[in-house]
């Protein structure tokens, strides 16, 4: 495998990191229709977790298999495939070696709110990472709650494994609990911030939501007003997260969020892409639609990135 110069420059900022972990990050890179780009598109499917199977798959029944969303990934020409333990056991044999996949290792559920301590189990170790041939290992943190420190330190531990062993670490940031509001768990200083917490916890690729233009707290909106930081617009806002991201030395990519429409889809990403992310992490919004509808949507966003749609 040829390693593209944009890819190379990438991992030319991991200045710590061994072979085994680099070569892991440059096959989720290289893979697919975006490989060598820089960019990248990744399935995640941990909704069932998340919400349950009837809220995630029963709008597209296919999409109860396992093996429905390893082959939309492969058929789709993704960079990788994100999913907890026991969907990733479902197709580990069958589709060995044929996409990246992220293994899934902390999880949550929808029975249970969290109050002002939202928090995740553990589901998954770095053992099971390596033992079904994953390039990386994927945990959620909550920054703002009441329970985030624990899981700080639980990431700390399990990433240190995990580049012990070759992997690359994906963390999906986002804050909420403690006394953040609704609409600050999605706000422009808030995303920035949680984004610099999962690069200063190690994170080779960090996963947060696009962020509003509201701003939550009171001492950062200070520092905006003063620093004349721009908000007005998807892109700008893009762009100051990356910024947050050790001025763009770490892979970031956005969350697609709550199901939409394809216009909104599209003109998101195309802000998101001019906003110079890495790219983005779309599940509910492309596996919940038909297949040929899925299909047709990826590529479209693949090209997006491409800079041809």
């Amino acid at each position: 495998m040829k390693i593209s110069k944009q890819v190379q420059q990438i991992l030319s900022f991991y200045e710590s990191d061994n072979p085994g972990t680099k070569a892991n990050l440059a096959r989720i890179l290289m893979h697919g229709k975006l490989g060598g780009t820089g960019k990248m598109v990744i399935l995640p499917v941990d909704q069932g977790f998340e919400h349950g199977p009837d809220r995630s798959f029963a709008i597209n029944p296919d999409a109860y298999d396992p093996h429905y969303h390893f082959q939309l990934a492969i058929d789709a020409g993704l960079n990788a495939y994100a999913a907890p333990l026991g969907m990733i056991e479902a197709g580990a044999g069958s589709f060995a070696g044929m996409i990246p996949t992220i293994l899934k290792v902390n999880s949550s559920n929808s029975l249970h709110n969290g109050g002002t301590a939202p928090c995740q189990a553990t589901t998954a170790s770095v053992k099971d990472a390596l033992r079904l041939g994953c390039s990386a290992i994927g945990f959620t943190i909550y920054p703002g709650s009441d329970a985030a420190f624990d899981m700080f330190e639980e990431i700390r531990e399990m990433a240190e494994e995990a580049k012990s062993h070759g992997l690359a670490v994906v963390i999906w940031s986002y804050p909420r609990g403690g006394d953040l509001s609704k609409l600050g768990e999605t706000a422009m200083d808030i995303c920035a911030y949680a984004t610099h917490i999962a690069a200063l916890l190690g994170a080779h690729i960090i996963k947060v939501k696009p962020p509003t233009q509201a701003l939550e707290n009171l001492e950062a909106i200070k520092v905006y007003e003063k620093a004349k930081i721009p908000t007005a617009t998807l892109q700008e806002r893009i762009t100051h997260v990356i910024k947050s991201a050790f001025n763009g030395r770490r892979i970031v990519v956005f969350s697609g969020g709550t199901a939409k429409g394809e216009k909104e889809i599209y003109d998101e990403i195309r802000e998101i892409y001019k906003g110079g992310a890495n790219g983005s992490i779309i599940g509910r919004n492309t596996f919940q639609r038909p297949r040929e509808e899925a299909m047709t949507m990826l590529d479209n966003i693949i090209q997006i990135y491409q800079g041809k749609f």
